[in-house]
Parts: C-alpha cells; sequence; structure tokens
C-alpha cells in the first residue's frame, strides 16, 4: 500500500499521522526542523508547544474545549493521550510539562512500525506522485510553501499575530506578596484548587502598570507584517491594554474567585501565573503575550508585586500566523477544492487553539486513511464538538469575513424545541448539547467513523 504523506510534525501533523497508522496505513511525516528552524520553534521535536503550554479547560460536561479533549480520546488520539500522561496542575484546565509532552508525542510516533519520520522542507507544492498529502504546516508555515498555495489557490494570504507569553522562575517570585490559588478554589486535572500563582495589584499599581505598558517601546513590525492583523483570542497584553484602562481588569487581570491571604479581600487586579513543567519550576504569565521589547519586559514585569526580582526563563515575542479561507477553498473532507489529493490540517485551516489544530488533525488522517483504503468515511455529526468545527471552517462561517475561531457551543446546532417546555439555558443547555455530542459520537463511531479505526493500533 502507497503511504500517505503528512506535511508539518506540530500538533495537527504528529495527530492525523497518528490516525493514519492506527488506521493499519503506512505513512511518511515530513517535518524540516532541525535541518530548518522556525522563528518561534527551539527544539526538533514533533508537537512542541510555541506558546502556552495549556490545552485549556478540561470539563467535558459544560465547556466546548473539554468537550472537544472527551471525542478526541475517544477517537484514540495521540495528543491527548500523551497530555494527560504529561498533565500538570492547572486548576480546571488541562495542562503539560512541555517538554515531556513533545517528547512522548516524538517516541510514540518514530517507534511506531507504519511511520516514517523524514527530516527536511518540502519546498513548494509536494511532488507530483504524492497521491495523497496532508498538508499541516502550520501557522508557521514556510514561505516558499506559503507562496506554492497561494500560487494555487488564487487567494490573497491571510494572517494575523501570535503573540508568546513569558516564562518565569518559580524561586524567583517572592511569596510574602503572591500566593498559591485557583479561582473559586477549583481544583483541575492532577490540580488541588491551589494551582495558580497570584500576583495582586491595588489600584494605584495597577494605573502604573497600565501607563508603563501603554508608553514602553514595541516591537517594530517587518514592512511585510505591518497590515496583518491580530487574532483577537490571542491578542497582546499591551494592545488590550491600549483599548481602555479597564480592559485588563475584565479580561486576564481579573481578580474575581480570588482572595489575597496578605489583606482577606479580593485584589484589585490580579496577575495569574500558571505551571509550565512536572518540577513546578517554571511558570508562565497568563494572557501576557507581548510584543514589548525585551529590556521593557523586564523592566515593566518587574512592577508587578511578588515578580519585582523575577527571572524569566522566557522573554514574550511575535512570529506571524497564516490560514487559509477555508469556507471557500476546502470541501467537507478537508481536500482543497483545486487540487482534491491534497488534504489541509491545523491552524493553517482557519481554526484556532492547541486542541482544535490536533482535532483538525485527527479528522484529516481519519479521511486520508479511509480514502486510501476505498472505504467511506462521512464527517462526524454536525452536533459533535469536532464536527461542529468542521462544519465552521469548511463552509459554515462566511468566506468574506473568515477569521480564526475557538470551539465554542455557538457553533453547535440548537437543542430540538420541546412543545410546552422552555428551552434550557446556562450550564444546563451546555450539558445537554454535550450529552448529544456524546451521544451522536458514538453512534458515528460505531459506523461511518469505525471504518477508520481498523485494523486500529493500541495506545
Amino acid at each position: 500500500m502507497e503511504p500517505i504523506h503528512v506535511i508539518g510534525g506540530g500538533l495537527a501533523g504528529s495527530e492525523a499521522a497518528w490516525q493514519i497508522a492506527r488506521a493499519g496505513v503506512p505513512v511518511v511525516l515530513h517535518e524540516m526542523r532541525p535541518q530548518r528552524m522556525t522563528d518561534a520553534h527551539q527544539t526538533p521535536g514533533l508537537a512542541e508547544l510555541v506558546c502556552s503550554n495549556s490545552f485549556r479547560a478540561d470539563d467535558p460536561e459544560t465547556n466546548a474545549v473539554g468537550l472537544l479533549h472527551e471525542e478526541m480520546r475517544r477517537c484514540g488520539s495521540l495528543i491527548l493521550a500523551c497530555g494527560d500522561a504529561c498533565k500538570v496542575p492547572a486548576g480546571g484546565a488541562l495542562a503539560v510539562d512541555r517538554e515531556a509532552f513533545s517528547a512522548a508525542v516524538t517516541e510514540r510516533l518514530e517507534t511506531h512500525p507504519l511511520v516514517t519520520v523524514e527530516r527536511g522542507e518540502v519546498a513548494g507544492l509536494p511532488p507530483a506522485d504524492w497521491d495523497s498529502v496532508i498538508v499541516a504546516t502550520g501557522p508557521l508555515t514556510s514561505q516558499a510553501l506559503a507562496e506554492a498555495i497561494a500560487g494555487l489557490t488564487g487567494e490573497a494570504e491571510l494572517a494575523f499575530f501570535d503573540a508568546i507569553a513569558p516564562i518565569v522562575y518559580t524561586e524567583s517570585i517572592d511569596f510574602s506578596k503572591a500566593w498559591y490559588q485557583s479561582r473559586y478554589d477549583k481544583p483541575g486535572p492532577g490540580g488541588s484548587g491551589k494551582d495558580y500563582i497570584n500576583c495582586p495589584l491595588d489600584k494605584d499599581q495597577y494605573d502604573a502598570f497600565i501607563h508603563a505598558l501603554l508608553t514602553a517601546p514595541k516591537t517594530e513590525f517587518k514592512e511585510w507584517e505591518r497590515n496583518t492583523p491580530y487574532f483577537e483570542g490571542c491578542l497582546p497584553i499591551e494592545v488590550m491594554a491600549a483599548r481602555g484602562p479597564e480592559t485588563l481588569r475584565f479580561g486576564p487581570m481579573k481578580p474575581v474567585g480570588l482572595t489575597d491571604p496578605n489583606t482577606g479581600r479580593r485584589p484589585h487586579a490580579v496577575v495569574q501565573l500558571r505551571q509550565d513543567n512536572a518540577l513546578a519550576t517554571l511558570y508562565n504569565m497568563v494572557g501576557f503575550q507581548t510584543k514589548l521589547k525585551w529590556g521593557e519586559q523586564k523592566r515593566v514585569f518587574q512592577m508587578i508585586p511578588g515578580l519585582e526580582n523575577a527571572e524569566f526563563a522566557r522573554l514574550g515575542g511575535l512570529h506571524r500566523n497564516t490560514f487559509l479561507n477555508s469556507p471557500r477553498l476546502l470541501d467537507p473532507t478537508l481536500r482543497l477544492k483545486a487540487m482534491p489529493h491534497l488534504r489541509f490540517a491545523g491552524q493553517m485551516t482557519g481554526c484556532e487553539g492547541y486542541v482544535e489544530s490536533a482535532a483538525v488533525g485527527l479528522m484529516a488522517g481519519r479521511f486520508a486513511a479511509a480514502e486510501r483504503r476505498g472505504q467511506a468515511s462521512d464527517p462526524p455529526p454536525p452536533t459533535t464538538a469536532m464536527g461542529a468545527l468542521l462544519g465552521h471552517i469548511t463552509g459554515g462561517a462566511a468566506a468574506e469575513t473568515f477569521q480564526p475561531m475557538n470551539i465554542n457551543f455557538g457553533l453547535f446546532p440548537p437543542l430540538p424545541a420541546v412543545p410546552g417546555v422552555k428551552p434550557p439555558k446556562g450550564a444546563q443547555r451546555k450539558a445537554q448539547l454535550s450529552r448529544r455530542a456524546l451521544a451522536d459520537l458514538a453512534v458515528w463511531l460505531n459506523g461511518a467513523g469505525a471504518a477508520v479505526s481498523e485494523p486500529a493500533m493500541a495506545l
């Protein structure tokens, strides 16, 4: 059997390759690192996490991304299996030790008998004799491949900036001012309810911090980057601050659900840090993506109580992300309409977030494997998180205004109306949507979704 080629060893490409191999189909996974590095990656490891180490909320009942986690687990996801194995405390979220996670994904793929990992850049379009290809090169697609895709599709390249948050050495934090607590003391996977480090600010400290953010020198954009829009879900902290002095207090610096043990009161604002590795020696600044110059980052962030002497394992930065106008360019199984033997997966399709990228990779891998085996594989039902996400990026969104999207319950079909019964709202509605999703996923996995799981390889 001829192999399927997957270009890109990030979350989506790694997941796609795993799903193909699980279906008994040989796969070649192409990753250009370390022969050619990107501006954001630091290692040659597969599925390296370059921004946050969090896969976000893990609650499958009332949170859409938690539901997506559960659906992927039930589909035999490599990314979720390794994420669960490498988790670190993070309140109600699933966060991972990024180095251990990447090492686990790399080891699973490199030792799988049906997976061949080839290092080296695929410049331009794949060779003509590759009759089934998944392009999962992610937001940091090489210029040569991006230009080839743009030429093939006839679409203007779309892009946004993704900003990286700093990481602080735990031992450098002043715990006479900072304290451990999750919002509302909520424990999460592997957590205790005290999973975040909190640094409080009073009104004067907050006002001074906002002023410093707004006046500090920022990274200058290159000429070809100047008109690139940000993605709303990953704005730099100083861009949010520029929208109004109270913006951060209702965003990443909101103090709700937290009590300063030194005062017994809720602080005016708070900076939270989330555990970044299993040893708990590193914590990242939650929501503090930034384009401040490196020297200014130290000066401004050391104004935060508890971080006056903070030492940074990594400072923030920016990289440019690219994505397709997928509603116009891709069919319901992620094939490029202009060249159907090419599929796309991950953030290039216009999904946003680690888990969403891996989920699209999972679906692309299953579609490609079923096609190679001559089997039909219908997309997951639109009532599932995977199906809702897929439907949005391949036609549910308006092509004219398409922007990257996280999974959310707004993408799901509404619950059927029951005569004489008020429709559920809030958590009750979300719980019903989740129960419906998992029930419909089970039917799909026993029917159209089962074809690509035989003969499945054990995790």
